[in-house]
């Protein structure tokens, strides 16, 4: 149980990325000093949203350059921190060679930044921003979890370097995680486990996240003839920061925490949307069969595949989110909120036309 110290920096890493980004508006808030490292401080577009909060909040900010495949690149970062945010890890699923793109930046990713913990005296706590991927691959697996509903006691079995290798990839890094945190007994590790994550990004200009396509693709027609019910779980970006905020600083904070506000699908999503944008964008107002996914899905997208569509479309999502809301004291904003929101800075950025 340890108690951070608000007056120390704090190290987050990854700092430009979309959850990140939020975290950082929350540190900033509380007046407290955050360690940026980033891939490139050079590039200014990419810390310009960032700057800014720095500029209008009480807390202030410190960018290094760091290099999650690099041995000892967050060393300096790091230096002076009692809390350790790493939040760095590639979120791509449409990957050329699975090992150099996502195996190896979030294991090793993940080992560097704790091994560096490991040599830095003054680092009391490590909060990781693992994943559900960690959990589970696909739907079904949430009918072979005990009761059905998946917690923090499960791990992702199912997931490989074949299929569903981003899953592979979190579940490789979470579990390297919590091995290298039991050779030491200095600094405690507590990790945040995410489903999809939607919200307004605090940087619309790089919104390369995953999460966005399927809202595009929910709004640009692309589903207007109807959206598989391929079951999920959503929670919120601001939610998933405030997650991050208080699993640093609460000293009762522990273990995993599944940090998912909403068991869900597809075509939720888009008629969730139907009320405000129906008249002006294509939406899906219907399920499309799954017979019928199984001719066209393969040739639509790669992704869904034939073993994909079997495994996820008319099987739902359900996880229990009792721990955080319990022990971290979280509470999720309404899915409603959080597609309308996410929805309108897409088409305020002209992502999204209207038809």
């Amino acid at each position: 149980m340890n108690q951070i110290d608000k007056t120390k920096p704090v190290l987050v890493t990854g700092a430009t990325g979309y959850v990140a980004g939020w975290l950082v508006k929350k540190l900033l808030e509380e007046g407290i000093t955050v360690h940026a490292a980033v891939r490139n401080p050079q590039k200014q577009e990419k810390l310009q949203h960032l700057n800014k909060l720095a500029a209008e909040l009480p807390g202030s900010i410190k960018y290094f350059q760091s290099d999650l495949l690099q041995e000892g690149s967050y060393t300096e970062a790091m230096a002076g921190c009692e809390l350790v945010y790493h939040t760095a890890s590639p979120f791509v699923t449409d990957v050329n060679d699975p090992q150099k793109d996502l195996i190896d930046p979030a294991v090793k990713g993940t080992q560097n930044v704790l091994e560096t913990a490991n040599n830095t005296p003054s680092v009391k706590r490590v909060v990781v921003t693992s994943s559900c991927a960690a959990i589970y691959t696909d739907a079904i697996d949430c009918q072979n979890a005990p009761g059905g509903v998946l917690t923090e006691e499960v791990w992702n079995t199912t997931a490989s370097l074949d299929y569903q290798p981003y899953a592979y990839s979190k579940t490789l890094a979470e579990k390297k995680a919590w091995e290298l945190n039991k050779t030491q007994a200095r600094w405690d590790l507590v990790t945040i486990n995410p489903s999809l994550v939607l919200g307004p990004p605090l940087n619309p200009k790089s919104v390369t996240s995953e999460s966005f396509n399927i809202l595009r693709q929910l709004g640009d027609g692309t589903m207007k003839m109807g959206a598989p019910k391929i079951g999920i779980g959503l929670v919120d970006v601001r939610d998933v920061a405030q997650a991050h905020y208080n699993a640093g600083f609460k000293p009762t904070a522990k273990g995993r925490y599944i940090t998912s506000g909403h068991n869900t699908n597809f075509l939720e999503l888009g008629t969730t949307l139907l009320p405000k944008y129906g008249k002006k964008f294509p939406l899906p107002k219907k399920a499309l069969p799954k017979w019928l996914l199984m001719i066209v899905g393969p040739m639509t997208n790669k992704l869904f595949t034939r073993k994909f569509i079997r495994n996820n479309v008319n099987h739902s999502w359900t996880a229990d989110h009792s721990k955080i809301k319990e022990e971290l004291d979280i509470e999720f904003t309404p899915l409603k909120a959080t597609m309308e929101d996410t929805f309108q800075a897409l088409v305020d950025e002209k992502i999204l036309q209207p038809k």
